[in-house]
């Protein structure tokens, strides 16, 4: 499987970068655009993984509509350790204790805002492949402090018709999906208002499946920009403020103890600062 499979980590890889270099086009578009004082810029910092493989992390901080935002692509490789080889046999992979070795790449973004009426977002699509399998996963899900049934159906909207071009069972599937798997169990409530995820997405067409998540991917900006530009300017008191740092407070609760991209990429050696790039610069717990 590797040889044939060589060309189409190559593409999988050089989309990720592509979808990457979009997004960040955009978001310093609309710091451009929008607010007084300096515009921000990301910073852009090359990762690397001691057993193989690396990325790139871009992160702004302080802008005038982003407070902090990243966006990550990686490209990584080497052999898994035994906690993972067991995560993946558990998953159903065979044959993985006989021959540990993996390939991943894929682009993992995390937006918190500074106007507490703009919701933050994430966004993540990645191809997994190793000698006895491959997959596609991700998905994208709004994490508004101040929810607004308007931002929630446009968001849902776009995550719709990216699904609906490709199969009609995929979006229901992946918004069940995501309800179940962004919820708090120890709070007993949602981390946002949802989206779509899909994990260990093999058809058995590599070309279909690879092209519905290029579809998620480039549904990402058309989902979250216009959220963002209706809300940017909307006036917002101290108690919105205050709402906005408790939820984060719970977005970085629900971050390091169930998301399993933080847990892979920890166990896995890779950029500790990138794989955390996720968590809020502010949160607050009541």
């Amino acid at each position: 499987m590797s040889d044939d499979f060589d060309a189409r980590k190559t593409r999988a890889a050089a989309w990720f970068r592509t979808l990457r270099d979009r997004i960040v086009a955009a978001f310093e578009g609309l710091e451009d655009n929008h607010g007084s004082g300096t515009p921000g810029r990301f910073e852009v910092t090359p990762t690397t993984r001691a057993d193989g493989g690396g990325g790139l992390m871009s992160v702004m901080r302080g802008g005038r509509v982003f407070e902090k935002v990243g966006v990550n692509v990686s490209e990584v490789h080497g052999i898994l350790g035994e906690r993972a080889q067991k995560a993946m046999a558990a998953r159903g992979v065979p044959g993985m204790d006989k021959d540990p070795r993996f390939w991943a790449s894929g682009i993992s973004l995390v937006a918190h805002m500074q106007n507490p009426h703009c919701p933050a977002v994430h966004m993540n699509t990645r191809m997994f492949w190793t000698p006895h399998a491959w997959w596609f996963g991700g998905g994208a899900d709004l994490n508004p402090a101040l929810e607004c049934a308007e931002d929630t159906a446009h968001f849902h909207a776009e995550m719709q018709r990216a699904c609906d071009a490709h199969a009609p069972d995929y979006y229901p599937r992946f918004k069940a999906w995501a309800d179940e798997y962004f919820f708090v169990p120890h709070r007993g409530r949602a981390r946002g208002v949802g989206g779509i995820f899909y994990d260990d997405l093999n058809t058995g067409d590599w070309e279909a499946d690879f092209a519905f998540t290029q579809a998620v991917g480039s549904a990402f900006l058309p989902a979250f920009l216009p959220v963002t530009e209706r809300r940017i300017a909307t006036p917002w008191t101290d108690a919105d403020r205050e709402a906005q740092l408790i939820h984060r407070g719970l977005y970085a609760e629900y971050n390091l103890v169930y998301d399993r991209g933080t847990k892979f990429g920890l166990e896995t050696g890779h950029d500790a600062n990138a794989v955390l790039m996720s968590l809020p610069p502010v949160a607050k717990w009541t």
